[in-house]
């Protein structure tokens, strides 16, 4: 098995030397940082976080900041979705589109003040299409990548387990909000948010110092709890149709085929650089869509490239992201697929890795 040589550009975290220490079995490379894919097994890390409550560190969820008189106007031009009603406090989840409409990638916006922005990040470099932005329109904004690492909390059990550590106060942070919160003396910005469909927050780290202290202090809290490092978990986030950029949409597919059109104001959302794209987008609809996709027989492997999805005898879309669902007792899969063959129950054929298989349209994701 090849290893991965370290180096400056391939970043450690603030939570490294507790993700190693908790028997990391896998990475991916993730905005050029490690994020843990895998602790115990891929199927045990699912059903522990599912009843139990766990602690991820997702640091390669890079902060974007946008900081100065211009920073909401340019955080509008970012993207298709009205931020004029959004105050500070909240978090909106936004897709970030080109001049095209294509998908740059679908981070979450967090408001710290009218002048102040944080864009977190899916796996891009979308910092540098933010300058070129910000410095082709010539805005007064200052732009850069802040010593923030999130650490996520995520469970049915994460609710207890931060309370523990932030007082009973963080119950009441609605979802796709945040608050601040102290510890060790340090305000911090937590947020009801996080890649799971089980509920929980991310703590949003300012500084590599409190890292392990935070870490630490969490594990002690959560030992009747069953807590665990845990990471995000590509079964769970299929079943919930969680979409990973990168993997299920590109910069080649616009918010609407990526089911995203809920989350764009085209008409209302003046700035934005790809508005008149999109415009045209939602007159016309779009010709293939993401949808949930079960596919039979025994379980497949994790889905490293495309797998081909054919339906009357011709290539109808493309198989993205798929794994086993223990809970679902078949293999879940999300797919980019054309109108012609999209709708729910509509049978299609996918070439697997282990062969061609029988694959149905679903109505929705799983969770």
């Amino acid at each position: 098995m090849a290893l991965i040589s370290p180096s400056r550009r391939l970043r450690r975290t603030p939570f490294s030397a507790g993700v190693e220490a908790a028997g990391v079995k896998a990475y991916t490379i993730y905005n050029h940082m490690l994020l843990p894919t895998v602790f115990e097994s891929l199927e045990a890390d699912y059903h522990h976080l599912k009843n139990h409550v766990q602690v991820w560190d997702v640091s390669a969820e890079r902060q974007v900041e946008l900081r100065g008189p211009d920073a909401a106007r340019l955080m509008q031009m970012l993207t298709p979705r009205d931020l004029r009603g959004m105050l500070p406090g909240r978090c909106f989840y936004v897709p970030i589109v080109d001049e095209t409409g294509g998908m740059l990638n679908d981070p979450v916006a967090v408001k710290l003040a009218e002048d102040r922005w944080w864009i977190s990040i899916a796996d891009s470099d979308l910092l540098l299409w933010v300058k070129g932005i910000a410095n082709g329109w010539r805005l007064d904004v200052l732009i850069d990548e802040p010593d923030v690492s999130p650490l996520a909390v995520q469970g049915p059990k994460a609710e207890d387990l931060m309370a523990r550590i932030f007082g009973e106060s963080i119950r009441d942070v609605r979802f796709f909000r945040f608050g601040l919160f102290e510890y060790e003396g340090q305000e911090l910005a937590v947020a009801r948010s996080g890649y799971s469909k089980q509920g929980g927050y991310e703590i949003y780290v300012e500084g590599s110092d409190l890292g392990m202290p935070l870490w630490n202090a969490l594990f002690k809290a959560g030992e009747d709890l069953n807590v665990r490092a845990g990471c995000p978990n590509a079964i769970e986030r299929i079943e919930g149709g969680l979409l990973s950029y990168g993997n299920d949409m590109t910069d080649d597919n616009t918010p609407h085929e990526c089911g995203l059109g809920r989350f764009c104001d085209t008409q209302t959302a003046i700035g934005c650089i790809g508005r008149d794209a999109l415009l045209r987008v939602a007159k016309e609809g779009p010709v293939q869509q993401v949808q949930a996709i079960a596919i039979d027989g025994d379980p497949v492997p994790g889905c490293d490239r495309i797998w081909p999805l054919y339906g009357s005898g011709r290539r109808v879309g493309q198989v993205t992201s798929a794994a086993w669902s223990p809970d679902f007792e078949t293999n879940v899969a999300i797919g980019m697929v054309r109108m012609t063959h999209w709708d729910p129950g509509t049978e299609l054929e996918v070439e697997t890795p282990l062969g061609m298989r029988k694959a149905v349209v679903q109505p929705g994701f799983w969770a």
